[in-house]
């Protein structure tokens, strides 16, 4: 059987395309002096980047027979904050990094305050993009998504997440606390990817169920495959600074379970993802490449 990653791959350049090009047209530079906050979102948001969450999203549209262009738009929204997170995290107050993407980060290339601002305004532009019409032409289901987005980066959610992350520099967390830490650091976010495909569908709340679990499950496998590139991958394939945590002395499902115990539950929680997709036939196959890739990855 071929490996995911290579049967995805014109699926991920597509999408890489697609939001590269939709960012392009949100961020054009003005002639005035917000220049260079525009310069410093471009840089941060174009071009780079794996895009798995908007590919999430644009999936479980296609599930629903959702416009790609609509569908796109969500998918703009969700990358826009999980850009604004990442511009954020490598602030020297954060994790303080250099790299990011295989470039040098917003705050390396630009100074600490326009990165700030940076953030500020792809998290604040996600929202713009999912309160236009043009997004939905239901006011309800934009309120929906609003909401859940709004839900899946504030404290209850990703924000929340990486404040445990930063206690985590002097407080020791066990497999439950760590497993909490990125449930909501990390797979709040991706869990709204999908969720955002079934309010797009209008799929009542409780038709979410299978493709919650699907998510909850990829986000975990997800989270232990980026554990594993810390600890075993190489900064060249990673684009960024690798065995950070273990400078730090953070637990992380590497150090709890071993790298054989937590190389076999996330294989475990990719089969499990993608037993929640029993319900949908081959709509549903690129959902299904997705969660194998998530453990396949080498960045």
């Amino acid at each position: 059987m071929p490996r995911a990653s290579l049967s995805l791959a014109p699926a991920l350049d597509r999408i890489a395309a697609d939001i590269d090009r939709a960012l392009d047209a949100l961020l054009v530079v003005p002639d005035d002096p917000r220049a260079p906050l525009f310069q410093a979102m471009r840089h941060a948001a174009i071009g780079g980047g794996k895009r798995l969450r908007p590919l999430l999203v644009c999936a479980t549209c296609e599930l629903f027979n959702i416009d790609r262009a609509a569908a796109l738009r969500v998918a703009v929204a969700i990358e826009c904050m999980h850009v604004y997170s990442l511009i954020h995290d490598d602030l020297p107050a954060m994790d303080d990094d250099d790299m990011r993407r295989g470039k040098p980060t917003v705050h390396k290339q630009f100074g600490e305050a326009t990165a700030i601002l940076a953030g500020d305004a792809l998290h604040a532009l996600a929202f713009a993009v999912l309160a236009d019409e043009r997004t939905h032409p239901d006011p309800f289901v934009r309120a929906d998504l609003t909401l859940e987005l709004g839900r899946a980066s504030g404290p209850d959610g990703m924000a929340g997440g990486q404040m445990m992350d930063l206690a985590a520099e002097s407080t020791s967390f066990d497999l439950a606390g760590v497993t909490r830490l990125q449930q909501l650091k990390t797979g709040a976010l991706i869990a709204f990817c999908v969720e955002a495909g079934a309010i797009m569908g209008r799929v009542a709340p409780d038709g979410r169920t299978g493709l919650r679990g699907y998510a909850r499950d990829i986000g975990l496998a997800y989270q232990i495959a980026d554990d594993l590139l810390d600890a075993e991958g190489s900064a060249a394939a990673a684009g960024k600074k690798v065995g950070k945590d273990a400078a730090a002395g953070k637990a992380t499902f590497v150090s709890l379970l071993g790298a054989e115990r937590a190389r076999a539950q996330a294989a475990l929680l990719v089969e499990q993802a993608i037993a929640h997709l029993r319900p949908f036939g081959p709509e549903a196959d690129l959902l299904r490449a997705i969660a194998r890739y998530t453990v396949e990855r080498d960045h």
